[in-house]
């Protein structure tokens, strides 16, 4: 079960290197720089990894690089893709922890020392993580926003790793964005050293899940630990042929997951039907948000059709959604999976699972 702890204050300031990968975020640059470097409580290095941008980023990052001797620039001649360029990065990370975050995203005040201090109090926790807030603005929201939610508590929770994946789990997706993330570099360097290229859409569930078979995992509850930017750039696609491929991305990773870390842990089989049945019932559910044109009817089935293909059993609850995306009792089950979102959000903003 998870427990609450209450950590010691830091009696030391380990070092947090943190990794900003960037093509073409120039103009978001500075904000993801500046959040890294005003950490309080830590010492932190930022490596830039450019990857052969063309919207004057280098220039950009030259001058962040030449104004802190805590940053350092790689510039890549030639352009590597994400995957790539992340574990560039990663390789030539020194701290004792490491933090992979997009340019255009931006650290919270003392998200570092919060996430950190969790770790050192117990060094069984090999990941971080907590409440990231969306923004849209062209600059991360005042400060002095701190506040997961009015009237929030400070608190940090623990998992057992098997716990854990058990969560993962369950909700047959990623819980976690990514920039709100400190691992322990040791754990990564165990793992490999960073992002598995198989999967370009889903290597950061499968780096999660892997640190989960091998350590306990840790939670900032009640401070936004970072800033997530939505943009037209970055936003997942809402088409049907994007949705499909996420879903078949999350398929291959929890497979992958199983065959090799996975598949010690305690009812591995058993976890691994679980993860397949509730991908699966994502997947019906998200035929109730295709939007009605002409292709919603073949869209729907294609979804079903995955459905079985990873849950083959569950026949009853295809049948009903099948049934029902097809009636005027849509709306109203809309309405119902509407209200189901919701309450998952919110527990996850206050407890992460």
């Amino acid at each position: 079960m998870s427990r609450q702890v209450t950590p010691a204050p830091l009696s030391r300031r380990p070092t947090v290197s943190v990794v900003i990968p960037n093509y073409n975020y120039g103009a978001y640059l500075p904000d993801a720089v500046g959040s890294v470097l005003g950490q309080e409580g830590v010492q932190v290095e930022v490596i830039i990894v450019d990857d052969c941008s063309t919207d004057g980023s280098l220039d950009v990052a030259r001058r962040l690089a030449s104004a802190d001797d805590r940053v350092m620039l790689v510039e890549h001649e030639r352009n590597m893709r994400h995957i790539a360029t992340y574990n560039d990065g990663l390789r030539r990370t020194t701290g004792k922890y490491v933090v992979l975050m997009s340019a255009d995203d931006a650290l919270a005040p003392g998200c570092l020392g919060r996430a950190v201090t969790l770790m050192e109090f117990d060094p069984s926790i090999g990941l971080v993580y907590g409440h990231p807030r969306d923004f849209s603005e062209s600059t991360p929201p005042a400060t002095d926003e701190c506040e997961s939610w009015p009237g929030a508590t400070l608190t940090w929770t623990k998992w057992s790793g098997q716990e854990w994946v058990g969560h993962m789990c369950r909700r047959g997706r990623n819980m976690i964005r990514s920039p709100e993330v400190v691992m322990r570099s040791e754990l990564l360097a165990d793992l490999g050293g960073g992002w598995d290229p198989r999967f370009p859409h889903s290597a950061d569930m499968y780096l999660w899940m892997r640190a989960a078979a091998h350590a306990d995992v840790g939670r900032v509850n009640g401070r936004i630990q970072a800033y997530y930017r939505v943009h037209d750039s970055n936003m997942h696609s809402v088409s049907y042929s994007g949705l499909l491929d996420d879903f078949v991305a999350r398929s291959n990773t929890y497979r992958a997951f199983f065959e090799i870390d996975g598949v010690h842990l305690k009812g591995a089989n058993r976890l691994e039907r679980l993860a397949r049945r509730r991908l699966a019932r994502e997947a019906l559910r998200q035929t109730m948000y295709l939007p009605n044109d002409e292709d919603h009817d073949e869209n729907v089935e294609r979804l079903s059709t995955f459905a079985a293909s990873v849950a083959p059993a569950d026949w009853l609850i295809r049948t009903f959604y099948r049934v029902v995306v097809r009636t005027p009792l849509a709306a109203a089950w809309f309405r119902i999976e509407a209200h189901r979102t919701f309450l998952r959000d919110q527990r996850e903003l206050r407890v992460g699972t």
